[in-house]
């Protein structure tokens, strides 16, 4: 039975699963990658089962792997549209849960800009509750497609010397993948302005705001957008110089090892964090990254059905 093997019944941050249950998400996914090679992509896997997508914040991406991936798993699907909806007249977050529970849905999947608010839904709902991102906290699944994408062009993803570029402050993407990846004994360099790179306690990670020094020989790239929307002003002086002392391009690829990754959670901000001709490059890993989530969710979504 699934559940002898992964025992949660919400995903609401990578701080939570143990090495053993990454390892049987990203197993789990590969299942599921060879069903989305398939003419019928479709399984009766989660038939009967409902699920709400709660997205308070705008999302692309995200929001439609969730989707596709609930549809291939035949589940049926709902789709919370925050400007249509109670919130808008000052219903409060619990009384829209609440209401949503008495539905009788099995799943929730929530992206909200306040960090917390899965985990505060989970205390009150009986459904799973699958965390798409919560402010500048946590966004596991993303994560999890993250590894699962290295395990397929590297092999493992242990013992690897890995580069994460960018606003790390504001990156709950780059926070989900430090605390899976420093699980599995890699090497993890954080680069960008000091002013964009939080302290991590108990974790052993190398700082470097000199991206030259940083790129040196590692294995993965792994690009953030800056995140405006989210920053004061003040973090580097302007678009132009971030791209100078900390945008991705051919010349800096050149001083990482033969075999690099790159890697980019999306929407990319071109010539800025990072240039076309890399992002369109060979290296390029970033629309792997978009096909992997789909394998992922549906995995994590089967999984948390046998809690």
């Amino acid at each position: 039975m699934v559940n002898d093997y992964f025992k949660h019944k919400h995903l609401l941050g990578i701080r939570d699963l143990t090495k053993s249950d990454i390892e049987v998400c990203l197993e789990t996914a590969k299942g599921f990658k060879d069903v989305l090679k398939r003419d019928i992509k479709k399984v009766p896997a989660l038939r009967g089962k409902t699920v709400i997508n709660l997205f308070f914040e705008p999302s692309t991406r995200t929001k439609t792997s969730f989707e596709i991936a609930e549809k291939r798993l035949s589940m049926d699907v709902l789709n919370f549209s925050v400007p249509s909806s109670s919130v808008v007249k000052g219903e409060s977050l619990l009384d829209t849960i609440k209401t949503i529970e008495a539905y009788g849905v099995d799943f929730v999947v929530i992206r909200h800009s306040s960090s917390g608010v899965p985990h505060l839904v989970a205390k009150n709902i009986n459904a799973s509750v699958i965390n798409a991102g919560d402010g500048i906290n946590e966004h596991p699944t993303q994560a999890l497609l993250d590894a699962f994408t290295i395990l397929e062009n590297k092999g493992t993803i242990e013992g690897l010397t890995i580069a994460i570029v960018g606003d790390i402050y504001h990156s709950r993407v780059a926070k989900s993948n430090i605390y899976l990846l420093s699980k599995f004994k890699n090497k993890i360099r954080l680069i960008g302005p000091p002013t964009l790179i939080p302290k991590f306690s108990n974790l052993n990670l190398e700082i470097f705001t000199d991206f030259d020094r940083g790129i040196k020989d590692v294995d993965v790239v792994m690009m953030l957008r800056i995140q405006l929307e989210r920053q004061g002003k003040g973090f580097f002086p302007s678009i132009q110089e971030y791209f100078k002392y900390w945008g991705l391009d051919q010349r800096r690829l050149l001083l990482a090892k033969n075999d690099v990754i790159v890697m980019h959670p999306g929407p990319m901000n071109r010539g800025i964090e990072i240039n076309s001709d890399v992002a369109d490059s060979d290296k390029s890993v970033i629309l792997n990254q978009v096909t992997n989530g789909l394998a992922v969710r549906m995995a994590i979504m089967y999984l948390l059905s046998g809690y």
